[in-house]
């Protein structure tokens, strides 16, 4: 079958022609003329089979009529990571060339400005990470009303990466009506459980089992020792592998791409480095010298495993062997593409058993060993204690162990050779040992440091000021300042009443007050009783005015009450004589 055969426009075969393809892949040749018919795809091959061709090639002969308004894009491609998403542009652009379409890329690392003119001048095409797509929409820069076709790229690894939520977000987002393309290179449940709620009656195009990997590729397991070792076998295999164009190496973890990377440039290879703690701009420039040939090795972290497509890598070293077997196919996936033989080589050590035996059993076939196996490997020849550890340095000691490169071992066990420890455990010898580890008194009085003379201290009795004593001090009498004034009067003389409070009935002693003054016939406060913390009320047998009896005026407030005066009983006699 040819592309003129799967129903492409006169300008998509033109752009094709142009790029020196003639035959379609299996997978380009089942999901064209199904994506051209309007129908949801789930296309599921193996990477490197041409995915990316499948859903540009009939996107662009569907955008040929029809222009897309500010904010509100016609199509949307989801990538799970900013190099592939970049990818799919560069298609976009090699394949459209003859078709004047608008395309946007949303990545994380590029500057909002750039992207946000983009978005208002209306695109045809948007390509974007579920991220940065999502951080667009909240801030109410796009719409996705407009949405004709949804691609979901990669959607295996967006489950590895955590953007599963955020691609169920999207689909409930973009409409109801429109054609959604899904391709994966794996079907674990959760991505089928996704494909039936997103999907509406998919064609499912398979063209090779799930998690299998290409036949032209030659897989092979290189046994090593420890993490020192490895880097030994890495260089070695570089030299000795023939025809070796240019080689992707696979690490696990971030900080083992910096450290081998920094040991390959040491030994004199061109090589680069690719991970996700690298600023965008670094990243492509690294992963565009590695395509245009300006550097041989590459190497990188799982960010480069899915989906990127570097023309003619003829090698994949798996310097670590990956934890999760998936990640195996996806990697030696990035040579022996389109047809072309590759090679595979992963270094092992016995910690990576375990993970082999779950590769093996994915791709449902055995991994040959290239050279001895684990257990007919020669014993690791390398001294104990100049051995490095993963981190790519010595084992750092304490003490003077420190500048021998020894150090503790686990547990703190001593790592020294025997000979040095046995001689550790001799007497101890003065006139051998050096002057510095000697006790200070068994040195010569020209090998002790020079000690700094302090001035004699005084007694504590001469620092003391000379006081007088304590009842000399008293007896001195007023200050200067005060010399001058009068005596203070006593309480009497100043003519101040005294603080005895006075009991009710009574008059308060007032010095100096005439008796006709009304200050003399002011009447008495009442006692304070301390233990209730107010003014006691007056009662009747506190004066001889009648009997002990209690009324209504005992509790009455002592402010309200006047006294009464009662008239004399002489006074009322001549009064009832008259009558």
């Amino acid at each position: 079958m040819q592309f003129n055969e799967l129903g492409l426009s006169q300008k998509v075969l033109q752009a094709v022609e142009a790029s020196g393809y003639t035959t379609p892949t299996p997978i380009q040749a089942q999901a064209i003329p199904e994506a051209l018919a309007g129908r949801d795809v789930l296309g599921i091959a193996q990477t490197g089979t041409g995915k990316t061709a499948a859903f540009t090639l009939p996107m662009l002969s569907r955008l040929e009529q029809g222009r897309a308004r500010a904010r509100m894009p016609r199509t949307l491609i989801l990538e799970p990571t900013r190099e592939l998403a970049a990818q799919v542009e560069e298609s976009f652009e090699k394949y459209g060339v003859n078709h004047k379409l608008n395309v946007a890329l949303l990545i994380g690392g590029v500057s909002f400005g750039d992207q946000e003119a983009k978005i208002m001048r209306g695109a045809d095409v948007l390509i974007a990470t579920p991220g940065r797509l999502l951080d667009f929409f909240e801030r109410g820069k796009l719409l996705l009303t407009g949405i004709e076709i949804l691609v979901i790229d990669e959607a295996d690894r967006m489950l590895d990466m955590g953007f599963i939520p955020d691609i169920e977000k999207i689909c409930k987002l973009v409409p109801f009506t429109r054609q959604t393309l899904f391709f994966s290179a794996t079907m674990p449940p959760e991505i089928t459980r996704l494909t039936e709620a997103f999907l509406h009656n998919p064609v499912r195009v398979e063209v090779a089992r799930a998690a299998s990997t290409a036949t032209t590729i030659r897989q092979g397991l290189v046994a090593s020792h420890g993490h020192a070792a490895k880097r030994e076998t890495l260089r070695r295999l570089i030299r000795d592998e023939e025809n070796l164009k240019n080689a992707i190496i696979f690490c696990n973890r971030k900080r083992d791409v910096a450290i081998l990377h920094k040991s390959l440039a040491k030994h004199g290879f061109s090589v680069g480095a690719l991970h996700g703690d690298m600023d965008q701009m670094a990243r492509m420039a690294s992963l565009d010298a590695f395509k245009n040939g300006d550097v041989a090795l590459i190497v990188c972290s799982d960010v480069a495993a899915r989906g990127l497509d570097i023309p003619d890598v003829s090698h994949v070293f798996n310097f670590d062997m990956p934890t999760h077997s998936e990640d195996y196919v996806h990697r030696i996936g990035r040579t022996g593409r389109a047809g072309k033989s590759g090679v595979a080589l992963s270094i092992v050590t016995d910690e990576d058993t375990k993970y082999i035996d779950q590769i093996e059993k994915l791709i449902a076939r055995q991994i040959e060993w290239v050279g001895p196996k684990l257990n007919e490997l020669p014993p690791d020849d390398t001294p104990r204690e100049v051995r490095r550890g993963r981190d790519g340095d010595r084992s750092r000691g304490r003490g003077r162990d420190r500048d021998r490169g020894y150090g503790s071992g686990p547990r703190g066990r001593d790592v020294r050779p025997a000979g040095e420890v046995e001689a550790s455990l001799e007497p101890f010898d003065p006139t051998a040992a050096p002057a510095e580890d000697r006790p200070r008194e068994e040195r010569a009085a020209s090998e002790r440091p020079a000690r700094r003379e302090r001035p004699p201290r005084r007694p504590r009795e001469e620092n003391r000021e000379a006081r007088p004593p304590r009842d000399e001090n008293r007896a001195r009498g007023p200050r200067e300042e005060n010399r001058d004034r009068a005596p203070r009067p006593d309480n009497e003389e100043r003519g101040s009443r005294s603080r005895r409070p006075a009991r009710y009935g009574e008059e308060a002693p007032v010095a100096d007050a005439q008796p006709d003054s009304p200050r003399a016939e002011r009447r008495p406060r009442p006692e304070h009783d301390a233990n209730r913390g107010r003014d006691r009320r007056p009662r009747r047998d506190d004066h001889d005015d009648g009997p002990s009896v209690v009324g209504f005026g005992d509790h009455m407030p002592s402010f309200l009450m006047k006294p009464v005066r009662v008239a004399p009983a002489a006074a009322s006699e001549p009064a009832k004589a008259e009558d």
